[in-house]
């Protein structure tokens, strides 16, 4: 009869850490590729102009994990914002590059802070009332703190809050003056949320 309590609690023993062994899902380590991508829309109704502004941004982007703590990701910027009103319509055009890394404190947990920063160059073409505007070109430097959180083996949420950035833009035509900007925010006025996928 001991035997048979001892095995039943044998059982029962393994059959706990087998479970808790496949509750612990997702994680990241040393040669992990992983596709990442953020999804922007915002319309809002202007009623002083009888007017609107719809802007869209799309950003993919894929990563390597160069050691267990650090990766390595290289992503695309595009948007497209319109604006129309009673004194005529303008629309632009957004497309960016984009080269950074990543920094993973608990990288094989379900749950991880992530530090990340790089940096970006973004083209702008825009038309006022159907009339061709001159290109605007930005480069970026920026780093924003943000977390790592897998929802499956696969598949995790990561978001950012506000960030500490540097921008210089530019007009592409001759004799233009550049723009020097410096910002710092840590305020939920800028989250971004975006879906993970690893192979």
């Amino acid at each position: 009869m001991r035997k048979f309590l001892f095995a039943c609690v044998a059982v029962f023993g393994l059959t706990n850490i087998t479970a808790q062994e496949k509750e612990t899902v997702g994680g990241f380590e040393k040669g992990d590729v992983f596709i990442s991508g953020s999804v922007n829309f915002n319309s809002t109704s202007i009623s002083d102009v009888e007017g609107s502004d719809t802007n869209f941004t799309l950003s993919p982007s894929v990563g390597y994990f160069v050691s267990d703590n650090i990766a390595i990701e290289l992503g695309l910027a595009f948007g497209s914002s319109e604006l129309e009103g009673t004194f005529g319509d303008s629309t632009s055009s957004t497309f960016g590059v984009t080269l950074g890394a990543d920094y993973y404190f608990t990288p094989a947990n379900k749950f991880s802070f992530v530090v990340g920063a790089g940096v970006s160059y973004i083209t702008q073409g825009s038309e006022v009332a159907s009339v061709d505007q001159p290109d605007v070109n930005t480069f970026v430097i920026a780093a924003a703190p943000g977390v790592n959180y897998f929802v499956s083996e696969s598949f995790a949420l990561r978001a950012s809050v506000g960030a500490l950035s540097y921008a210089t833009t530019k007009q592409d035509v001759d004799g233009a003056n550049s723009f020097n900007r410096f910002g710092f925010n840590l305020d939920l006025s800028s989250v971004n949320i975006g879906l993970t996928y690893k192979f």
